[in-house]
């Protein structure tokens, strides 16, 4: 199995995932062109898509899904809130609910409940048989649920939103800093390391930071939250970017 993020932040979110013939996208921000464009850069093309999956109804994770989907032919699975929450319609080809897992065709996919203010969110944990990806963002708090879901992981993505001090201090309005840092909003840095630490990381082929706040987090001060807090190598740790994402990412 392997991994490759297309572009992670507040502008847009895709995450392709691999194991034999299985193609697997999970969200789609992008437009069209710039997901194809994307997706090239990968040397990858929609046409070889398996399957998209969309963990929540927010533009930046569902943008071009619509689109892309009806161009290419591509079925999408969501929750049924997902779905409901869409401002462009589009119809599932299955409804995912947290803790049912479902099987698509050489992945085993875990759908786990998150808090976000989101109508239906989830998150997932993949496995092809014999190693686990999870990709966990978006959501403001952890659960005991989530952390034993997370555990025992060869690969995680894992949010890093934002810093504390630097959301209080930065330019959105009030409301929004509220939202941000409130418990369905998204994890800061210092509590995305304490969730990971609390699930187990000593197993961990990648750890990913991602979903950073291009306003409110530097990467060196999400590394340093992590480093501190897992006593890991700072170099270990890597950074999806905005623009550039992540090149492929092997699980051995």
């Amino acid at each position: 199995m392997r991994f490759a993020i297309l572009g992670s932040g507040s502008r847009g979110n895709a995450t392709l995932i691999e194991h034999g013939t299985t193609r697997l996208l999970v969200d789609c921000g992008f437009t069209l062109r710039e997901i194809e464009r994307r997706l090239a850069r990968l040397n990858r093309s929609p046409c070889q898509l398996s399957a998209i999956l969309l963990t929540h109804e927010h533009s930046d994770h569902c943008n071009g899904a619509e689109l892309l989907a009806r161009r290419y032919s591509i079925p999408v699975y969501m929750s049924d809130g997902t779905a409901r929450g869409l401002r462009k319609p589009l119809p599932p080809a299955g409804l995912l609910q947290a803790g049912r897992p479902m099987a698509l065709r050489d992945l085993l996919i875990d759908v786990v409940s998150v808090a976000h203010d989101a109508r239906e969110p989830t998150q997932f944990v993949f496995s092809d048989g014999r190693r686990r990806l999870g990709l966990l963002t978006d959501l403001g708090s952890s659960t005991p649920g989530v952390v034993e879901r997370y555990s025992d992981l060869d690969a995680l993505v894992m949010e890093a939103n934002h810093d504390s001090d630097m959301l209080a201090s930065g330019p959105y309005p009030y409301f929004l800093k509220v939202r941000v840092g409130g418990s369905h909003g998204h994890m800061n840095n210092r509590q995305a390391a304490l969730l990971v630490k609390e699930a187990g990381w000593k197993r961990l082929q990648h750890l990913v930071l991602a979903h950073l706040s291009e306003k409110n987090n530097l990467p060196h001060l999400a590394r340093q939250a992590f480093t501190e807090t897992l006593g890991c190598d700072p170099d270990w740790l890597q950074v999806a970017d905005q623009d550039s994402g992540l090149d492929w990412r092997e699980i051995a």
